[in-house]
C-alpha cells in the first residue's frame, strides 16, 4: 500500500506534482538540493491551496493538513523509506541517470521509481537499475493540480503490475491515466512540441508576430493559449531540450530545433521563469 511518496525536484513540476499527492492524504518527501528552491516550493504551494480555498474548492482544514504531510528536505536520503518515487529533476538524462542508479541502491527493492520526464527513454533509465520491471513514466502535465491528464509511459522491461499499481495509483489521485509507449515524446510532447517549434519559426521568418501566432490559435482552433506562451509557461530550455531528444531520437530533419528557439534559450530568454520569453512577466 502506497501511503508515503518521495518527490525529487522543487521546480514547477515537482512541487505541483508534491502538491497533487499530499492534496490527496499522502505524506510526501520533497527533496532538492537547493534549500531556496524548496522554500520558494513551500510558499508557491501555500498560494495555490489558498485559492483552492478561495474559490470554495477546498475547505481550510483540508489545506492545512495537505500543507502539514510536506517534508521538504535537501538529502536524498530522506526517500529511503517512501512507498513510492517520482522524479521530476531538470530534462537531462545524465541526471535523471544518476538518480535512478541512487535511488536504486537507497530505496526498498518493491519501491516503484517513476519518472516525470517529457520525452527521456523510459527504458534507458530503467536500465540503469536493478529493477526495471518496476521503473516507469508517470508525466504529468503542466500545472498538475489543475490539468487532469497524466501520461503513462511503458518502458521495455516495465511489468504490467507496474503499469496497473500506477493507473490505479492517478485514479487516486483524481487523475486521468493515457499509456503510451516508449518513443521519443511519448504521446504528448511529439504531437505538442513540434506545433510549439513550427510557431517560432513562424515568428523567425516573419509570417506572424508572436500574438498574431497565438492569436490565430486561439481564435482559430480554440486553443485555450497560445503554443508561444504556452512554450514561456513550459520553458523554452525544457522545450528545447524535448526538440532535441525528438530530433536525435526520431532522426527526421522536421524536428530541427528552430535556431530563433536556441537562440533565446543562450541568451536567457526562458520564459515565466526568467521574466521574459516571447513576452515579458
Amino acid at each position: 500500500m502506497i501511503k508515503t511518496v518521495g518527490v525529487i525536484g522543487a521546480g514547477t513540476m515537482g512541487h505541483g506534482i508534491a502538491q497533487v499527492f499530499a492534496q490527496n492524504g499522502f505524506e510526501i518527501q520533497l527533496q532538492d538540493v537547493s534549500a531556496a528552491a524548496l522554500a520558494r516550493a513551500q510558499g508557491s504551494i501555500e498560494k495555490s491551496l489558498g485559492k483552492f480555498v478561495e474559490k470554495g474548492k477546498l475547505q481550510a482544514g483540508d489545506r492545512d493538513a495537505a500543507l502539514a504531510r510536506l517534508h521538504p528536505a535537501t538529502d536524498l536520503d530522506a526517500l529511503r523509506d517512501v512507498d513510492f518515487v517520482v522524479e521530476a529533476a531538470i530534462e537531462d538524462e545524465t541526471v535523471k541517470s544518476d538518480l535512478f542508479r541512487r535511488l536504486d541502491a537507497l530505496t526498498r527493492p518493491d519501491v516503484i521509481l517513476a519518472s516525470n520526464t517529457s520525452s527521456i527513454s523510459i527504458t534507458r533509465l530503467g536500465a540503469c537499475t536493478s529493477r526495471p520491471g518496476r521503473v516507469l513514466g508517470m508525466h504529468f502535465m503542466n500545472p498538475p493540480p489543475l490539468m487532469p491528464l497524466v501520461e503513462i509511459i511503458r518502458g521495455h522491461a516495465s511489468s504490467s503490475e507496474t503499469v496497473q499499481t500506477v493507473v490505479e495509483l492517478c485514479k487516486r489521485l483524481g487523475k486521468t491515466p493515457v499509456e503510451a509507449a516508449d518513443y521519443p515524446g511519448f504521446i504528448a510532447n511529439r504531437v505538442l512540441m513540434p506545433m510549439i517549434n513550427e510557431a517560432i519559426f513562424c515568428v523567425m521568418e516573419g509570417v506572424g508576430t508572436a500574438d498574431a501566432v497565438d492569436s490565430v490559435m486561439k481564435l482559430g482552433m480554440n486553443h485555450p493559449i497560445g503554443p508561444l506562451a504556452l512554450a514561456d509557461l513550459i520553458g523554452l530550455d525544457v522545450c528545447l531540450a524535448i526538440m532535441n531528444v525528438l530530433h536525435e531520437g526520431l532522426g527526421d530533419p522536421k524536428h530541427r530545433p528552430c535556431p530563433l528557439l536556441k537562440r533565446m534559450v543562450a541568451a536567457g530568454l526562458l520564459g515565466r521563469k526568467s521574466g521574459r520569453g516571447f513576452y515579458a512577466y
